[in-house]
């Protein structure tokens, strides 16, 4: 397995009052496995959990938080030393917003920055064609980029380094359906030839063409781990009556959460 988490729980210290502090919980025992070749798509409501989970992957967390629990990557400990020289090489942020992208930077130097801090070749043009932008873009900064554009310029720099785990937040939102199509099929491709992708999102009608597994989280617990092929007249085969009301309130299955 290239991503092992094992009972991992993440919660938050907070002051109550003057002098005292309280602990909330966000996460609470999440146990899930990304192997080699696999697109798993973690599924859930607005805040049920899902970046935060990224972070924790990626020791992105704030410095009150409290973590339990195991992460592993390549079989080795995800320590925060480990991190330090895996961030951006080997594992990779695709992130929610836009606002990630350096404002004082175009988008040549954003990619080229990518590629280079992982020791690959930045190849500006070819990274901007594949995820639909032409090479002109390469000139503009972020604000010069429409909201779908800026997503997939963060595309075409999560990408540069060609890190083996991708951890990609909501990468098709706001996107038409042509160019959300492109970034899912470059996120299948990322596994497809050896990487793995923990695909954060919370439409799961658009990404089963292109996941091996879905993950369903609910108010921050792992409550349906199921393959594809589960998720298909009523859901019976799912063992989450949360991932069977899911299923069943899909336009495609008549809006019918308690069918």
């Amino acid at each position: 397995m290239m991503l092992v988490i094992r009972n991992l729980s993440v919660a938050f210290r907070r002051y109550s009052g003057l002098f005292s502090q309280d602990r909330v919980g966000r996460l609470s025992e999440i146990d899930l496995q990304v192997a080699r070749g696999e697109v798993i798509a973690l599924i859930g409501h607005s805040g049920a959990g899902k970046s935060l989970l990224a972070h924790s992957i990626l020791g992105l967390l704030p410095g009150n938080a409290i973590v339990d629990g195991e992460i592993y990557f390549d079989n080795a400990p995800l320590s925060e030393a480990v991190l330090r020289t895996k961030r951006g090489r080997d594992i990779a942020l695709l992130p929610q917003q836009t606002s990630y992208l350096d404002p004082t930077a175009d988008v040549r130097s954003l990619i080229r920055w990518a590629a280079e801090r992982a020791g690959k070749s930045p190849l500006i043009e070819t990274r901007l064609a594949q995820v639909g932008l032409s090479h002109d873009v390469a000139g503009l900064y972020p604000h010069q980029l429409s909201g779908g554009m800026a997503r997939r310029v963060l595309m075409a720099q999560a990408t540069a380094g060609g890190a083996r785990l991708l951890i990609a937040d909501e990468p098709t939102a706001g996107l038409d359906p042509a160019n959300c199509d492109i970034i899912l099929q470059l996120l299948r491709q990322q596994a497809d030839a050896g990487g793995a992708v923990l695909l954060i999102t919370h439409d799961l009608a658009t990404v089963l063409p292109y996941a091996d597994r879905i993950a369903i989280l609910n108010e921050g617990r792992l409550c349906c781990l199921a393959p594809i092929a589960a998720f298909h007249g009523a859901g019976d085969d799912l063992g989450s009556p949360y991932a069977q009301s899911m299923w069943r309130a899909l336009p495609q299955n008549g809006f019918d959460a308690h069918a």
